[in-house]
């Protein structure tokens, strides 16, 4: 039989081992418990440096896709704005005469004085040949107070328009039917060269230079006769 004394001691030794258990599992849960408030202030910094960063990103994506929405809005609208002025040019240009020919004087000078405001004030129009060369709005109203034709009626056409900020530029396509003062009927292709600036708000023609491609006569067609 084993005396009290081993028992004892067998006893003591155990309750020493079960006391470093617990302490070493009170430091451990201590050190889980600091570390757990540590890593849950990285990781409540770390969110927080996140979402402001992710938060800063989606700000500036946010400007940049909105700066390129107001560029693209602004393209458009220039484009419809300068359809929209050729498209004013062609219909007073062909207002100042009737099937019968010339309008009274008074009305061709009210078109003429509207056909200048669609031209910036140093702007250049240029017919060819014998309509000629203008250089400034003044001139330009002169050049349309005085028709040079009994008949006309103007298509613009094919539209390439391309727009740099304030500036822009247009080719088009250009079919008249027209009576010449002789009386003559007469088929006109040509293409049409524009620039254009923003002024104040308002697209105007800078410069126009029309190239004649063909006048052929109503009767005969652009065919020529072998």
């Amino acid at each position: 039989m084993r005396s009290f004394r081993e028992d004892g001691l067998q006893v003591s030794h155990r309750l020493s081992h079960a006391s470093q258990h617990r302490e070493i599992a009170a430091s451990g849960q201590k050190r889980r418990r600091r570390a757990g408030r540590s890593w849950s202030g990285v990781g409540s910094e770390g969110r927080m440096t996140a979402s402001s960063s992710d938060g800063g990103q989606a700000a500036g994506n946010l400007e940049q896709r909105v700066a390129a929405l107001e560029g693209r809005l602004a393209e458009v609208e220039a484009h419809a704005a300068i359809l929209d002025l050729k498209s004013l040019y062609g219909s007073l240009a062909d207002a100042r005469y009737t099937r019968k020919g010339p309008k009274a004087q008074p009305e061709i000078d009210a078109v003429a004085e509207q056909l200048a405001e669609l031209f910036a004030e140093d702007a250049v129009w240029e017919g060819g040949g014998p309509l000629g060369r203008c250089l400034g709005k003044e001139a330009i109203r002169a050049r349309f107070s005085q028709p040079t034709l009994h008949y006309s009626w103007h298509f613009f056409v094919k539209p390439k328009i391309e727009v740099a900020g304030d500036l822009a530029s247009g080719v088009w396509d250009v079919l008249a039917m027209m009576t010449t003062q002789e009386g003559r009927a007469m088929w006109m292709v040509g293409v049409e060269h524009d620039e254009y600036a923003r002024v104040d708000g308002r697209w105007l023609h800078t410069r126009m230079k029309l190239e004649s491609q063909l006048m052929a006569p109503y009767e005969h067609g652009w065919e020529r006769k072998r």
